[in-house]
């Protein structure tokens, strides 16, 4: 059987008026499509699990917003659920009035086909953002010009073993750490090894 919390209660009732009427049609939308659904409260909103995140929704000053956990995996007919929203968080934009959510029996349905996949067990797959390149810094650089077979292992490197040393060098707290590093950091390159070679 379903619980509701009462905290959801209290974050409705503090949302602004337009966002009461959507909050409470979101609940009672999850509730229809999962009775043995629970609710809590994650990073501040409503969240709704059921063995396992289900869906969230949030209220903000001049918008609501509904995010299904597994949006990757749901369709609404033909059509992928997809990505979050550019506009807001969760997978349908800015929400300001009951018009802009879906039909209840869409979002119903929407519901019903998260909780058997979490019913199922089916994970998400979750692809990492690549990080940005991390320029190195001049210091490193003028230390590496200076050991020809530093700089080859160093240019050779993939982005993700350039950045372990550029990280290690930056976070040194005093100028004598970092030079150090900076020193020891030439040493291993000089030898072919990466930051973390002791582990490999």
């Amino acid at each position: 059987m379903g619980q509701k919390d009462p905290r959801v209660d209290a974050y409705i009732e503090k949302a602004a008026p337009f966002a009461r009427p959507i909050l409470s049609r979101i609940r009672s939308v999850v509730h229809t499509g999962c009775p043995g659904v629970e609710e809590t409260i994650k990073w501040g909103m409503p969240a709704f699990d059921f063995n396992g995140p289900l869906c969230g929704m949030a209220a903000f000053k001049a918008h609501a917003t509904l995010g299904f956990w597994k949006a990757s995996l749901l369709r609404t007919g033909k059509t992928p659920l997809g990505k979050p929203s550019e506009k807001a968080m969760g997978q349908f934009g800015r929400i300001t009035s009951l018009e802009d959510l879906p039909p209840q029996r869409t979002l119903v349905a929407l519901v019903r086909k998260a909780a058997a996949l979490n019913e199922r067990g089916v994970k998400a797959v979750r692809t990492p953002k690549p990080k940005a390149p991390l320029p190195a810094p001049r210091d490193l650089m003028a230390a590496l010009r200076k050991n020809r077979a530093a700089l080859q292992t160093f240019e050779g490197f993939s982005p993700g073993h350039k950045r372990e040393y550029v990280e290690w060098i930056l976070e040194a707290k005093r100028e004598e750490t970092r030079a150090r590093r900076i020193e020891t950091a030439v040493q291993w390159m000089s030898q072919g090894r990466g930051r973390n070679w002791k582990y490999a």
